[in-house]
């Protein structure tokens, strides 16, 4: 009863070309991977499901093609071999499924394995108090929260279509929150408390091609020489489920670490005369202490001040540009900033081909809250990285830097003039910041881009052919251009006319102090 192997779930978008009868909307497991040459790529519309699926894909290519392991061989020459062929290696696709073909059902009521699933759950959780299908698809209000755009009832609620349940359950394997969940009860000791997701609040940054094909060849990270398939095990993969009392084990490999760092357990219950509806769904936790320390190939890590690691986080304020060179300049010790994601230190080597950074993510506090999807896309850059020359990389952080300042200086000085018009020491400062931001940031993205076109590739021009001064006025007259629309509303009362005035002079950095 519906195996996704061969049951359409997955929403692609074909390249254009791509021969067939009639291309379907979606796609099963086996049809995206055989066919991932023609399909130009995911067209899941929510973020993190997005993201969750890439990982899963990322997982079962490395299988397919035998770059589970290091050798034999030179790693980045065989998989140089396959983007030559252009496609997937049938043989070892269809040699996967075979073995696993029982693993990908999404029911089995007869006490299998479904996929993703914990089957122990319908014995260990009270079926009179199920979490429902309104808590399983994170767009939908549940409980006792606010509708915003759907009407709901718990008691008589839509039943979603499998393939957006299992979106959905893969949201919830990867951004799942902390805190209370449904109870279950293991060995005569019931709990109702769960930890966070492996991806919960970050934002995953992914290579991407002209093809779903070179977007899964990109996305592979080699693993290291000790990894074996046999131990590196997917959980679809393991002949038992864990025991939920012990601590959850440390991934040992790349498919682990793609796809077995969850902290929660998800059942579904089927609905419809073949399961093409989800009617319930049990959602609790997996582990009853402990958690898989955070380490993922897809985030930009960062040191806090107390020098622990953490991903950078989701912020839907925050366009991927401003992230660019994070992304693509190598860092030369510890002490040079964020770490770029580890993908793209093996992307990079994979030909010439040029390749997009998606972003994928959610913001959401680590708790119940979750705000807002997120999802950019930049130009081709990573091949256009690599033609860049030594000198001229610095110069696409210093082209970052000069966008970031002056939208810092624009916020200071609306805030500070708003302060001194409406002379309230308890005033929200903040009102005029959000209609500044959104003029100052879509100009400022765009000239990114531009100068960023015109770097040196060659090597000849200081400093990347960066003119400093020109950038920094280009960047300063879109910041005076915010300023003059968000505060002229107010320049028509002495007041307001001072306010603005005096405030003015944080564009240019504020008035110098002297000792």
């Amino acid at each position: 009863m519906y195996n996704l192997l061969n049951e359409a779930w997955i929403p692609v978008r074909w390249a254009p070309g791509s021969h067939g009868d009639k291309l379907p909307d979606r796609v099963g497991l086996r049809e995206a991977l055989l066919r991932s040459q023609d399909i130009a790529g995911l067209a899941v519309p929510e973020p993190p499901a997005h993201a969750a699926l890439l990982r899963i894909l990322y997982a079962l290519t490395a299988r397919g093609t035998g770059l589970d392991e290091a050798g034999p061989g030179n790693w980045y020459r065989r998989r140089e071999a396959i983007a030559e062929a252009g496609r997937l290696p049938e043989s070892g696709v269809e040699a996967y499924f075979a073995r696993y073909a029982d693993r990908f059902f999404l029911y089995d009521p007869d006490g299998g394995r479904p996929w993703m699933q914990d089957i122990r759950l319908a014995e260990q959780c009270d079926p009179d108090n199920t979490a429902g299908v309104n808590k399983l698809i994170v767009t939908r209000p549940s409980g006792n929260n606010h509708a915003w755009f759907r009407h709901g009832s718990d008691a008589r609620p839509d039943l979603p279509e499998a393939p957006e349940a299992v979106l959905n359950l893969l949201v919830w394997h990867y951004y799942g929150p902390s805190g209370r969940c449904s109870a279950r009860e293991v060995n005569g000791v019931k709990s109702a408390s769960t930890t966070a997701g492996p991806l919960r609040t970050a934002l995953s940054y992914h290579p991407e091609g002209a093809s779903l094909f070179e977007t899964l060849l990109a996305g592979l990270v080699p693993p290291k020489v000790a990894v074996r398939r046999t131990e590196d095990l997917c959980p679809w993969e393991w002949n038992e489920l864990p025991d939920p009392e012990k601590l959850p084990a440390p991934p040992v490999g790349p498919c682990a670490r793609l796809t077995a760092c969850s902290q929660h357990a998800l059942l579904l219950k089927p609905g419809g005369e073949h399961g093409e509806l989800v009617e319930d769904a049990f959602i609790t936790w997996a582990y009853r202490s402990g958690r898989v320390a955070r380490d993922d190939d897809y985030l930009i890590w960062q040191i806090s001040k107390q020098g622990n690691r953490y991903p950078r986080p989701a912020d839907s304020q925050r366009a991927l540009w401003r992230d660019l060179d994070a992304l693509l300049l190598h860092r030369v010790n510890e002490g040079d900033g964020p770490q770029r994601p580890l993908v793209f230190e093996s992307a990079e080597d994979l030909g010439k081909l040029p390749l997009r950074v998606r972003a994928l993510g959610f913001e959401q506090e680590g708790q119940a809250k979750d705000t807002q999807f997120m999802e950019g896309s930049t130009p081709p850059v990573l091949g256009l990285a690599e033609e860049l020359a030594a000198s001229s990389r610095p110069a696409v952080a210093r082209l970052r830097q000069y966008g970031e300042v002056y939208g810092r200086r624009l916020d200071r000085a609306v805030k500070r003039a708003w302060a001194a018009y409406v002379d309230d020491a308890k005033a929200d400062t903040g009102t005029w910041s959000a209609e500044a931001a959104a003029r100052y940031w879509p100009g400022a993205e765009t000239e990114f881009w531009a100068r960023f076109r015109r770097l040196d590739r060659t090597g000849r021009a200081l400093g990347g052919g960066l003119n400093l001064d020109a950038t920094r006025s280009a960047f300063l007259r879109l910041a005076e251009a915010s300023y003059d629309t968000v505060t002229t509303s107010v320049t028509r009362t002495l007041r307001g006319a001072k306010a603005v005035s005096e405030a003015r002079i944080e564009l240019y950095g504020g008035r110098h102090r002297t000792r």
